[in-house]
């Protein structure tokens, strides 16, 4: 397994496939951090708490905050990198040949699964490390200690639900013979959780507990309860959660029917101490290991029963 590890792990870092995804993840990035720290300058004074987290979650009137393009590109990479890790073998003939030599099957699925999610981890440590480090050098204020725990929290979260996206494409990649196929599966399934199950979960809640000029705070708070639980069926819905909870101290609940009290319903004046942030956060983690565990799990079993032949 090492062995192939090694091989796949090369192969991704040579490939103009990735040079270019994460140019591109790089460049978002930087135009993100640039805006954030302009709007910080102008809002926040030096004595705010975690201007440090401010950077990654401050977003501009032109551009979106460097948290959404992470959570937009994570996906995309990670689909690119496993979408043809089994079918593109099996078709270059290549799968039959390494299971005719003295390897064990599983060894290869393990290999390129794990190899795939080591690139997405130098993707994203190497992308917060370069963000935050413009960061202290451009506002000049370094991170405290807490705010260090909840970056590494944020990066450990982000490396699972990319592992998440990439255990599905090599799902796909198992279940499906086309290249062509495994990848436009893969990206429908990003397309209908990042875009469409907000809006599907809103309109459900609409019709179940529908809203008008003379609604109460309780219908208020079913549709937004409603609306909350159906959204979360997408993992996209679960990372930025668990991350607005990590990089927003001030966020003093996830309950979506909590939001509809006040306009400044779930934000606390003194913000939350490190355990019970990672309290409030841990539901949204889980999920996403279970997901992403159940998706490797699948295409596991599914390559280890499938017969390879030789064309």
């Amino acid at each position: 397994m090492y062995s192939i590890f090694r091989k796949e792990l090369a192969d991704h870092l040579s490939s103009k496939r990735f040079l270019i995804l994460f140019s591109l993840v790089l460049l978002s990035a930087v135009f993100a951090i640039y805006i954030a720290i302009q709007t910080i300058r102008g809002a926040v004074s030096p004595t705010s708490e975690f201007i440090f987290l401010k950077l990654f979650t401050t977003s501009g009137d032109t551009l979106p905050s460097f948290l959404f393009f992470l959570s937009l590109f994570i996906p995309i990479v990670a689909i690119a990198l496993g979408f043809d890790a089994i079918n593109n073998e099996r078709n270059s003939g290549n799968l039959s040949r390494l299971v005719s030599q003295p390897i064990y099957r599983d060894s290869i699925i393990n290999g390129k699964f794990l190899a795939g999610l080591a690139v997405l981890a130098i993707m994203i440590v190497g992308v917060v490390a370069i963000v935050a480090g413009l960061g202290i050098r451009i506002v000049g204020v370094p991170p405290n200690g807490e705010e260090i725990i909840r970056l590494l929290a944020f990066v450990f979260i982000s490396i699972v639900y990319a592992g998440f996206w990439l255990a599905l494409a090599v799902l796909f990649s198992v279940l499906f013979r086309r290249t062509a196929t495994s990848m436009l599966a893969s990206l429908a399934v990003w397309i209908v959780f990042f875009f469409f199950v907000a809006v599907i979960a809103g309109v459900v809640a609409d019709a179940v507990a529908p809203l008008d000029a003379s609604a109460t705070i309780d219908q208020f708070t079913r549709n937004a309860s409603i609306e909350g639980a159906l959204a979360r069926i997408s993992p996209a819905t679960l990372y930025g959660e668990a991350t607005a909870g990590l990089l927003s101290p001030e966020v003093g609940t996830l309950n979506p029917a909590l939001f509809v009290m006040s306009s400044y319903a779930g934000r606390m004046a003194n913000p939350l101490p490190l355990q019970d942030s990672l309290l409030l956060v841990w539901p949204q983690m889980v999920t996403i290991i279970a997901l992403s565990a159940l998706c490797f799990a699948a295409s596991y079993i599914r390559f280890m029963r499938e017969e390879i032949r030789s064309f």
